[in-house]
């Protein structure tokens, strides 16, 4: 499918042809989803810990005699019940990453491409260059109406383009190996550059 191409400032420098095995699928939920859920996982830490009753500091001495008291059976104040004594079947440092075959992470990269094209949130730019000055930047996007932009650019960001939008919190900036499905997804305008479409589509063929 067709889409104009157009400047920082706003106006018309022409059309591409978008690949419609990219842009143009019936985006699919199920697909997203499993997608965004391996990339958060793996993106987990995982450090979480706790200390189990023989990591906790309290004297292992029995506190109370076995018989005779009426209450309980108690060993050491390092039990679960007590307050201050350890954690049972707590959190232990893992990893919460899964597989996730690469045949289908390219297909939700498709889809997520899809799904912007569709939803007429995707924004085909001619280059992603600027002086380096952040309020021209800010201008140019003010006035192109991007709240939350991500753009995509080709194997390689301009580095004047990346140090002026270092400042804005409304603009992100990836190159075409960094595009990802949790990243597109989460922002109300893809950005892509020529260079970034061609990259793309020579990426997930």
């Amino acid at each position: 499918m067709k889409t104009d191409v157009i400047t920082l400032d706003g106006s018309k420098a022409g059309t591409v042809d978008l690949d419609d095995a990219l842009f143009g699928l019936e985006p699919r939920a199920d697909i997203l989803h499993r997608v965004v859920r391996w990339q958060r996982n793996n993106a987990q830490a995982g450090t979480h810990k706790v200390k189990t009753r023989s990591e906790t500091s309290y004297s292992t001495k029995k506190i109370y005699r076995q018989k005779g008291t009426g209450g309980a059976r108690h060993g050491d104040r390092n039990a679960p019940i007590f307050r201050g004594g350890g954690i049972y079947k707590g959190p232990t440092p893992r990893s919460h990453g899964h597989d996730l075959t690469k045949k289908f992470r390219k297909l939700g990269l498709r889809h997520a491409l899809s799904a912007k094209a569709k939803a007429g949130e995707l924004v085909v730019i001619d280059a992603a260059s600027a002086s380096g000055k952040t309020s021209e930047l800010a201008k140019a996007v003010k006035n192109l109406g991007w709240k939350r932009a991500l753009v995509i650019d080709g194997a390689e960001i301009d580095a004047n383009f990346a140090k002026a939008a270092a400042n804005l919190d409304t603009v992100d900036v990836l190159p075409t190996q960094g595009a990802n499905v949790y990243d597109i997804l989460r922002r109300d305008t893809l950005v892509l550059t020529k260079a970034g479409v061609e990259a793309l589509e020579a990426r997930l063929k």
